[in-house]
């Protein structure tokens, strides 16, 4: 029988802020509150203004979070082989460092009226605008991957045969300038599948921060004469690397289970404690997961707790040695601290205040296993 888990209360959010690793604050007149703190550590200058525009999250959203998060892989729709470590701050089914995936619909789609072919036989062309705001300035992006989904439209599209031509450039910034410079041409052998295209390096320089806004003229030449496409549908996926949240070494989680218990006796050791974000009214934006386990460390470091045990972590000498004191004169020196001495970490999938869907991977949120320091 499981133990019972425990809840996470108003209380415990002090806990779970100094577990987040939290980016240098702006100037504000005051110090934020614990609500506004845990806010910025997921990447949001401030709360969620009301319920977010609810849209479908894209597969490939919920393929890397699956992918990224233990606790996902433990629960049974993954397995990893023993031993196996996911490479901390890359995303490897993506093939690119990286600890923050953003998927940025097209600004301009609720607005975008389709237009026919013209008198002279040209197809339209269009503007899409991704707004890219919330990128930090420290972020570096890694993957910048354009993707676009047709419609055929046209008298001869049974006997139509021959490859697409799409061309992307610069958009300019004012209602009626023309196109910038082009930055590809790439052949598109079909409409059926959606269409791809690496922007990185072509539409800003591989080692510089992404602009506040990307706009983009599109036109897609047809292999034959009466026969056009409709833009159904545009959207961004970009890859940053935040140096501030990543870890030089991976650490492997261990599948220890940690206890339930609310009493301070007992030896040190890592206790149950399950974050749930609709009891902190986050469940409307954060998509997933529901919750997670943070767990804390409790317990007494007397002899012979304050020893490792069996696969256990390496007792410090100074604790060990406090340890002993203690025992010999209690007057004389405290106990050694029962302190987390391995964490692991969680994924989060949700809305950020410009409706894109984020996915953000944090170091040390979950504490497998506890130590006397």
């Amino acid at each position: 029988m499981q133990p019972p888990r425990r809840r996470f209360g108003h209380h415990h959010l002090l806990f779970l802020v100094l577990l987040l690793p939290s980016p240098p604050l702006a100037r504000a007149p005051a110090p934020p509150g614990p609500a506004a703190a845990l806010l910025q550590a997921l990447g949001l200058r401030d709360g969620p203004r009301g319920a977010p525009t609810l849209r479908p999250v894209p597969p490939v959203m919920w393929r890397l979070f699956r992918h990224r998060d233990p606790q996902e892989t433990r629960a049974g729709w993954r397995r990893t082989p023993s031993g196996a470590t996911l490479r901390p701050c890359h995303v490897e089914e993506l093939g690119v460092a990286g600890n923050i995936v953003r998927h940025i619909p097209d600004r301009d789609a609720p607005t975008r009226i389709p237009e026919p072919v013209s008198a002279l036989g040209l197809c339209p062309e269009w503007t899409v605008v991704f707004d890219l705001s919330a990128v930090e300035p420290a972020e570096r992006p890694t993957l910048a991957r354009l993707e676009l989904r047709f419609e055929e439209v046209g008298t001869e599209t049974a006997a139509l045969s021959g490859r697409w031509e799409l061309s992307v450039a610069l958009a300019g910034e004012e209602a009626g300038a023309g196109p910038g410079p082009v930055l590809l041409h790439q052949e598109v052998p079909a409409l059926e599948l959606p269409v791809r295209a690496e922007l990185l390096g072509i539409a800003w320089a591989p080692n510089a921060s992404a602009p506040r806004s990307l706009r983009l003229a599109l036109a897609l030449r047809p292999p034959a004469p009466a026969t056009c496409a409709r833009l159904a549908e545009a959207s961004l996926l970009l890859v940053t690397l935040d140096p501030r949240l990543c870890h030089p070494l991976a650490r492997p989680r261990r599948e220890a289970e940690p206890t339930s218990g609310d009493g301070l006796g007992g030896v040190c050791r890592a206790r149950r404690l399950y974050v749930s974000f609709r009891e902190v009214g986050w469940h409307r934006w954060v998509i997933a997961p529901r919750g997670f386990l943070a767990n804390y460390c409790q317990g007494q470091c007397t002899l012979p707790a304050a020893l490792p045990g069996p696969g256990g972590p390496p007792a410090l000498n100074h604790a060990v040695l406090r340890a002993l004191m203690h025992a010999a004169a209690p007057g004389a020196a405290g106990l050694p601290c029962c302190v987390p001495a391995r964490l692991s970490p969680i994924s989060v999938l949700f809305f950020d205040n410009s409706d894109n869907v984020v996915l953000r991977h944090y170091e040390d949120m979950v504490v497998d296993e506890c130590g006397c320091r």
